[in-house]
């Protein structure tokens, strides 16, 4: 699955550890979410969506072999 977390978090100018503290779970989790080395949660998924008010298919991306 792709993300644009990165892109999103930019255009609000939060850190990685200041979303992690806004969304509750810690730096090194968003730093692998970006990464795409973790898939988050759809209940995380959602947080971030809210934070950024935007839909989650425009923060995440499902691909065809996901």
């Amino acid at each position: 699955m792709k993300n644009r977390l990165k892109v999103a978090r930019a255009e609000m100018d939060l850190t990685q550890a200041e979303l992690a503290e806004r969304i509750g779970v810690t730096r090194q989790a968003i730093n692998s979410i970006e990464l795409g080395r973790y898939v988050p949660s759809t209940l995380l998924a959602l947080k971030m969506a809210r934070l950024f008010g935007k839909p989650v298919e425009e923060i995440f991306i499902l691909e065809d072999d996901d």
